[in-house]
């Protein structure tokens, strides 16, 4: 395995976030994390050393949005929670890191974070985005929200599914300390382009793109798919992915079949 590219900090004063309070912190973060961690990382070179990408990684213990952008050579900003910003611990540190904060109600503040993610790809940076949308609360891998696939759509730029193990051991549910020493590795799959699945005015692309990324985060993670959005776990009987991977996402081939009915 060939050595990792050195953290490379991106200044843009003219997107969400703090120039001066995010390089010496995103630093300390990145230095930090591979000096206590036993942090690998798997398929980095599908990371576009330039422009932009949206990531989409799984989502088990807060401290998986520390470990990605550990494992990354580039500055990433990324979606958060809005309940962030009526926290005094983080309602002014989040925001200068990067996060972009949104409304998970969704109407027009959902929009405007969507709008704001869209500046930082049409400027040729990484963004980050939960599929799930939120925590998986029983470790399996839920239905991916669309919002990426619609930002991909907006915006051209490719969809790396991203897969993160290993993170419930550093910061076990309810635990608010880290355990060092522990065992992480963050994998990069290929990047997907929208294009790649049909029509851009189809519908159901957004939905297939998702799928998708989902089928991929499940290659890399090991994780059980179920077809349900996180949160839902005790209000739904799961229908479980099929064992084989369907030839339409697999070739990343348009077709009716590979296309769920429902949307975020």
């Amino acid at each position: 395995m060939g050595s990792r590219p050195e953290y490379r900090f991106e200044s843009a004063p003219d997107l969400p976030g703090s120039d001066r309070i995010a390089r010496p912190l995103l630093w300390v973060i990145n230095r930090s994390l591979n000096a206590l961690w036993n942090l690998d990382v798997v398929g980095d070179e599908h990371v576009p050393p330039d422009g932009p990408a949206i990531l989409c990684p799984n989502h088990l213990s807060f401290c998986d949005s520390m470990f990605l952008p550990a494992a990354l050579p580039r500055r990433i900003w990324a979606i958060g929670k809005g309940e962030y910003l009526d926290d005094w611990k983080t309602r002014h540190l989040f925001p200068a890191m990067g996060m972009i904060p949104v409304d998970r109600s969704g109407g027009d503040a959902a929009q405007q974070a969507l709008d704001a993610a869209a500046r930082v790809l049409d400027a040729g940076k990484l963004f980050m985005i939960y599929p799930e949308g939120t925590r998986s609360r029983d470790q399996k891998l839920h239905k991916g929200r669309t919002g990426a696939a619609r930002l991909a759509q907006r915006t051209g730029a490719p969809i790396i599914p991203v897969g993160i193990q290993g993170t419930l051991d550093v910061q076990p549910v309810g635990s608010v300390a880290l355990r060092p020493f522990k065992n992480v590795t963050v994998s990069f799959a290929k990047p997907i382009r929208v294009g790649d699945f049909g029509d851009p005015n189809d519908p159901r692309l957004a939905r297939k793109v998702t799928d998708a990324v989902m089928f991929e985060i499940a290659d890399m993670t090991g994780q059980q798919y179920v077809h349900t959005y996180a949160g839902e776990e005790e209000r739904a009987t799961a229908a479980v992915m099929p064992e084989r991977r369907p030839a339409e996402i697999t070739s990343h081939a348009p077709s009716a079949t590979a296309a769920s009915s429902e949307e975020e």
